[in-house]
């Protein structure tokens, strides 16, 4: 820890206050995917499908290293995604031995469908807030998000985002 037990307290405090306030947002998460007219997809799928959203056209090799897994466990992953008409796999233009991994029309609607659902499902929650906690909730978050990626130059190590 710093020097300074009083801003070591609160980052304790806030960090705290953060854990509590991620694992509400898993539950508020859960509403919004459970409601999902596919029928809930498990998490590690989800995150098959985040970062397909954002690496169209990868392969398997580069997936698996997105998302920190072994190849076998993510092809069975995108084996079920594929079955399930979320996801499909393409001959690569690049080499005729790659197949690259894209969301069909169907797993994009999907993400469009349940990120509107669980945007639904915060947009309750923050509209209960005063307005000055909204702003100040806003702006915290803000500060956050470029912490963790590396954009404020706190001296914070920058996350790297699965999804």
């Amino acid at each position: 820890m710093g020097l300074n037990p009083e801003a070591d307290q609160r980052s304790r405090d806030a960090a705290r206050e953060g854990s509590e306030f991620v694992e509400l947002l898993e539950v508020l998460w859960e509403h919004g995917r459970e409601a999902a007219p596919t029928g809930p997809v498990s998490p590690s799928q989800l995150r098959v499908l985040y970062t397909l959203d954002r690496e169209e056209g990868i392969n398997l090799r580069m997936l698996a290293e997105a998302l920190g897994s072994a190849s076998p466990s993510v092809s069975r992953l995108c084996d079920r995604l594929q079955a399930t008409g979320l996801v499909e796999r393409a001959p690569s233009p690049v080499s005729r031995r790659e197949l690259e991994l894209r969301l069909t029309s169907h797993g994009k609607a999907y993400l469009v469908d349940l990120r509107a659902r669980r945007e639904e499902v915060l947009m309750s929650t923050i509209d209960a807030m005063p307005a000055k906690a909204r702003r100040s909730f806003l702006e915290g978050l803000r500060a956050f998000r470029n912490a963790a990626s590396g954009q404020d130059s706190g001296g914070a190590r920058p996350l790297r985002s699965t999804g």
